[in-house]
Protein backbone atom coordinates (compact mmCIF):
# COMPACT_ATOMS: atom_id res chain seq x y z
CA UNK A 1 0.00 0.00 0.00
CA UNK A 2 1.07 3.66 -0.53
CA UNK A 3 4.08 4.75 -2.71
CA UNK A 4 7.10 6.58 -2.00
CA UNK A 5 7.20 8.18 -6.04
CA UNK A 6 4.46 10.89 -4.80
CA UNK A 7 3.28 12.99 -2.49
CA UNK A 8 5.04 12.73 1.01
CA UNK A 9 1.83 11.79 2.86
CA UNK A 10 1.36 9.05 0.28
CA UNK A 11 3.83 6.71 1.88
CA UNK A 12 5.94 4.99 2.61
CA UNK A 13 5.20 2.00 1.10
CA UNK A 14 4.03 -1.22 3.79
CA UNK A 15 2.34 -4.06 3.45
CA UNK A 16 -1.22 -4.60 5.17
CA UNK A 17 -3.97 -7.47 4.89
CA UNK A 18 -7.57 -6.66 5.15
CA UNK A 19 -10.40 -9.78 5.54
CA UNK A 20 -12.92 -10.28 2.38
CA UNK A 21 -14.72 -7.86 1.43
CA UNK A 22 -17.31 -7.36 -0.79
CA UNK A 23 -17.34 -3.56 -2.96
CA UNK A 24 -19.45 -1.91 -5.29
CA UNK A 25 -18.45 -2.61 -9.29
CA UNK A 26 -19.27 1.06 -9.79
CA UNK A 27 -19.59 4.31 -8.01
CA UNK A 28 -23.08 5.41 -6.58
CA UNK A 29 -25.34 6.40 -9.63
CA UNK A 30 -27.56 9.17 -9.52
CA UNK A 31 -30.74 6.77 -10.17
CA UNK A 32 -29.11 4.70 -7.14
CA UNK A 33 -29.10 7.33 -4.92
CA UNK A 34 -32.45 8.55 -6.18
CA UNK A 35 -34.00 5.33 -4.78
CA UNK A 36 -32.42 6.19 -0.99
CA UNK A 37 -33.97 9.88 -1.30
CA UNK A 38 -37.19 8.53 -2.62
CA UNK A 39 -37.72 5.47 0.55
CA UNK A 40 -36.28 7.72 3.23
CA UNK A 41 -37.24 11.58 2.23
CA UNK A 42 -32.97 12.32 2.70
CA UNK A 43 -32.39 15.75 2.43
CA UNK A 44 -28.53 16.11 1.60
CA UNK A 45 -26.34 18.95 3.12
CA UNK A 46 -25.90 20.62 0.28
CA UNK A 47 -30.04 20.87 0.01
CA UNK A 48 -29.65 22.10 3.42
CA UNK A 49 -27.15 24.52 2.94
CA UNK A 50 -28.74 25.70 -0.08
CA UNK A 51 -25.69 25.99 -2.30
CA UNK A 52 -22.43 23.73 -2.84
CA UNK A 53 -19.06 24.72 -4.81
CA UNK A 54 -18.77 23.91 -8.32
CA UNK A 55 -15.66 23.85 -10.83
CA UNK A 56 -16.36 26.20 -13.58
CA UNK A 57 -15.20 25.21 -16.33
CA UNK A 58 -14.93 29.01 -18.28
CA UNK A 59 -13.41 30.57 -15.76
CA UNK A 60 -11.27 27.64 -14.44
CA UNK A 61 -12.05 27.80 -10.70
CA UNK A 62 -13.96 26.38 -8.12
CA UNK A 63 -17.48 28.98 -7.22
CA UNK A 64 -20.13 28.85 -4.65
CA UNK A 65 -23.20 28.31 -6.52
CA UNK A 66 -26.71 28.41 -5.00
CA UNK A 67 -29.05 25.49 -5.93
CA UNK A 68 -26.09 23.21 -6.40
CA UNK A 69 -27.08 19.73 -5.59
CA UNK A 70 -27.13 15.88 -6.37
CA UNK A 71 -29.45 16.26 -8.81
CA UNK A 72 -28.32 19.99 -10.13
CA UNK A 73 -24.64 19.25 -9.56
CA UNK A 74 -23.86 22.42 -11.23
CA UNK A 75 -26.50 24.59 -10.39
CA UNK A 76 -30.02 24.87 -11.15
CA UNK A 77 -29.52 25.33 -14.59
CA UNK A 78 -28.07 21.34 -14.97
CA UNK A 79 -29.25 18.45 -14.46
CA UNK A 80 -27.64 15.04 -13.31
CA UNK A 81 -27.48 12.17 -15.89
CA UNK A 82 -29.01 8.85 -14.16
CA UNK A 83 -26.33 6.68 -14.80
CA UNK A 84 -23.61 8.94 -13.91
CA UNK A 85 -21.93 9.32 -10.62
CA UNK A 86 -23.73 11.12 -8.02
CA UNK A 87 -21.85 13.76 -6.71
CA UNK A 88 -22.10 17.05 -4.34
CA UNK A 89 -22.59 14.31 -1.51
CA UNK A 90 -20.87 14.94 1.35
CA UNK A 91 -19.58 12.19 3.70
CA UNK A 92 -22.43 12.07 5.98
CA UNK A 93 -24.46 11.49 2.96
CA UNK A 94 -22.78 9.20 1.77
CA UNK A 95 -22.91 7.15 5.16
CA UNK A 96 -26.24 7.64 5.41
CA UNK A 97 -27.21 5.96 2.10
CA UNK A 98 -24.38 3.20 3.03
CA UNK A 99 -26.28 2.38 5.97
CA UNK A 100 -29.70 2.21 4.28
CA UNK A 101 -28.21 0.12 1.91
CA UNK A 102 -26.82 -2.38 4.24
CA UNK A 103 -23.44 -1.69 3.34
CA UNK A 104 -20.70 1.15 4.76
CA UNK A 105 -17.76 2.94 3.04
CA UNK A 106 -14.76 1.17 2.40
CA UNK A 107 -11.48 1.72 4.41
CA UNK A 108 -8.84 3.89 2.58
CA UNK A 109 -6.89 0.07 2.54
CA UNK A 110 -9.74 -1.83 1.20
CA UNK A 111 -10.06 1.01 -1.34
CA UNK A 112 -6.70 1.14 -2.54
CA UNK A 113 -6.68 -3.09 -2.16
CA UNK A 114 -9.74 -3.03 -4.70
CA UNK A 115 -8.26 -0.56 -7.30
CA UNK A 116 -5.25 -2.07 -7.54
CA UNK A 117 -7.08 -5.07 -8.80
CA UNK A 118 -4.24 -7.55 -8.48
CA UNK A 119 -1.53 -6.14 -9.87
CA UNK A 120 1.38 -5.33 -6.70
CA UNK A 121 3.26 -2.15 -7.03
CA UNK A 122 1.73 -0.64 -10.35
CA UNK A 123 1.04 3.17 -10.75
CA UNK A 124 -2.03 3.02 -12.62
CA UNK A 125 -4.72 0.29 -11.73
CA UNK A 126 -3.73 -1.08 -15.52
CA UNK A 127 -0.15 -0.80 -15.74
CA UNK A 128 2.72 1.74 -15.11
CA UNK A 129 2.06 3.15 -17.93
CA UNK A 130 -0.67 6.11 -18.23
CA UNK A 131 -1.63 5.82 -22.03
CA UNK A 132 -1.05 2.28 -23.23
CA UNK A 133 -0.51 2.47 -27.02
CA UNK A 134 -2.60 5.83 -26.41
CA UNK A 135 -5.55 5.16 -25.34
CA UNK A 136 -7.00 6.50 -22.35
CA UNK A 137 -8.13 4.02 -20.25
CA UNK A 138 -9.96 5.97 -17.34
CA UNK A 139 -11.96 9.36 -17.24
CA UNK A 140 -9.32 12.03 -16.28
CA UNK A 141 -8.15 15.34 -17.54
CA UNK A 142 -6.27 15.24 -20.80
CA UNK A 143 -4.41 18.80 -21.39
CA UNK A 144 -2.90 21.26 -19.31
CA UNK A 145 -5.49 21.70 -16.70
CA UNK A 146 -7.28 24.01 -16.44
CA UNK A 147 -6.71 26.15 -19.29
CA UNK A 148 -7.17 22.95 -22.30
CA UNK A 149 -9.32 20.08 -21.88
CA UNK A 150 -8.56 17.79 -25.44
CA UNK A 151 -11.22 15.09 -24.12
CA UNK A 152 -9.39 12.64 -25.45
CA UNK A 153 -11.27 10.41 -23.33
CA UNK A 154 -14.28 10.96 -24.62
CA UNK A 155 -15.79 13.29 -21.86
CA UNK A 156 -15.15 16.88 -20.82
CA UNK A 157 -16.67 16.10 -17.27
CA UNK A 158 -18.40 13.42 -15.81
CA UNK A 159 -18.86 10.08 -17.84
CA UNK A 160 -21.37 7.29 -16.53
CA UNK A 161 -20.30 4.33 -14.93
CA UNK A 162 -19.17 1.66 -16.50
CA UNK A 163 -17.67 3.64 -19.76
CA UNK A 164 -13.93 2.19 -19.09
CA UNK A 165 -12.91 -1.48 -18.92
CA UNK A 166 -13.19 -2.85 -15.38
CA UNK A 167 -10.01 -3.52 -13.41
CA UNK A 168 -8.43 -7.23 -12.71
CA UNK A 169 -11.16 -7.70 -9.73
CA UNK A 170 -13.84 -6.12 -12.49
CA UNK A 171 -14.82 -2.93 -10.91
CA UNK A 172 -15.48 0.19 -12.81
CA UNK A 173 -13.93 3.50 -12.82
CA UNK A 174 -11.54 3.25 -9.49
CA UNK A 175 -9.11 5.42 -11.34
CA UNK A 176 -10.86 9.06 -12.59
CA UNK A 177 -14.38 10.03 -13.22
CA UNK A 178 -14.99 11.00 -9.54
CA UNK A 179 -13.18 11.28 -6.02
CA UNK A 180 -14.75 8.77 -3.84
CA UNK A 181 -15.44 9.30 -0.11
CA UNK A 182 -13.69 6.55 2.27
CA UNK A 183 -14.27 5.76 5.89
CA UNK A 184 -10.87 7.07 7.51
CA UNK A 185 -9.93 10.40 8.76
CA UNK A 186 -6.95 11.59 6.92
CA UNK A 187 -3.65 12.29 8.50
CA UNK A 188 -0.56 12.39 6.51
CA UNK A 189 1.79 10.87 9.09
CA UNK A 190 -0.41 7.72 8.89
CA UNK A 191 1.43 5.15 7.13
CA UNK A 192 4.49 5.71 9.51
CA UNK A 193 2.16 3.17 12.33
CA UNK A 194 -0.72 1.82 10.33
CA UNK A 195 -0.87 -1.10 11.59
CA UNK A 196 -0.40 -4.24 9.52
CA UNK A 197 -3.62 -5.99 9.43
CA UNK A 198 -7.18 -4.55 9.22
CA UNK A 199 -6.25 -0.43 9.41
CA UNK A 200 -8.73 1.62 9.46
CA UNK A 201 -7.13 5.09 10.22
CA UNK A 202 -6.76 7.63 12.69
CA UNK A 203 -9.21 7.70 15.35
CA UNK A 204 -9.80 11.52 14.98
CA UNK A 205 -9.23 13.94 12.72
CA UNK A 206 -10.32 17.14 10.95
CA UNK A 207 -10.81 15.59 7.16
CA UNK A 208 -11.95 12.37 5.52
CA UNK A 209 -10.04 10.58 3.16
CA UNK A 210 -10.78 10.58 -0.89
CA UNK A 211 -9.50 8.49 -3.20
CA UNK A 212 -9.38 7.62 -7.10
CA UNK A 213 -9.08 10.93 -8.56
CA UNK A 214 -11.32 12.73 -11.08
CA UNK A 215 -12.01 13.96 -14.27
CA UNK A 216 -10.23 17.59 -13.12
CA UNK A 217 -7.05 15.16 -12.70
CA UNK A 218 -4.63 15.72 -15.21
CA UNK A 219 -0.36 15.37 -15.81
CA UNK A 220 0.21 18.52 -14.48
CA UNK A 221 -2.51 18.81 -11.82
CA UNK A 222 -2.70 16.42 -8.96
CA UNK A 223 -2.51 13.32 -10.95
CA UNK A 224 -5.41 11.70 -8.48
CA UNK A 225 -6.07 8.79 -10.98
CA UNK A 226 -2.51 6.91 -9.21
CA UNK A 227 -3.48 3.61 -7.49
CA UNK A 228 -1.90 5.15 -4.63
CA UNK A 229 -3.01 8.75 -5.14
CA UNK A 230 -5.10 9.91 -2.13
CA UNK A 231 -6.77 13.27 -0.68
CA UNK A 232 -9.04 14.65 1.69
CA UNK A 233 -12.03 16.84 2.76
CA UNK A 234 -14.33 17.75 5.28
CA UNK A 235 -17.05 15.55 5.95
CA UNK A 236 -19.70 18.23 5.28
CA UNK A 237 -18.06 19.62 2.04
CA UNK A 238 -19.28 18.33 -1.34
CA UNK A 239 -18.41 19.03 -5.08
CA UNK A 240 -19.54 18.16 -8.51
CA UNK A 241 -16.42 15.44 -8.77
CA UNK A 242 -16.74 13.89 -5.52
CA UNK A 243 -18.93 10.71 -5.13
CA UNK A 244 -18.53 7.35 -3.55
CA UNK A 245 -18.77 3.32 -3.60
CA UNK A 246 -19.78 1.17 -0.62
CA UNK A 247 -18.36 -2.20 0.60
CA UNK A 248 -19.48 -5.09 2.62
CA UNK A 249 -17.73 -7.20 4.88
CA UNK A 250 -18.22 -10.97 3.38
CA UNK A 251 -18.94 -12.82 6.71
CA UNK A 252 -22.24 -10.28 6.75
CA UNK A 253 -23.02 -12.29 3.29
Amino acid sequence: MGTDDGFDFEGPVHEIAVEPFWIDKHEVTVREFEEFVRATSYVTQAESFGWSVVFDMESGEWKPVEGANWRHPEGPGSNAAQSEPVTQVSYNDARRYAEWAGKRLPTEAEWEYAARGGLAGKKYSWSDQLRPDGRCLANWWQGAFPQTNTADDGYVGRAPVGEFAPNGYGLFDMAGNVWEWCADWFDENYYSRSPAINPTGPVSGAERVIRGGSWMCSENFCQGYRVAARSHSSAESAMNNLGFRCVRSAQNG
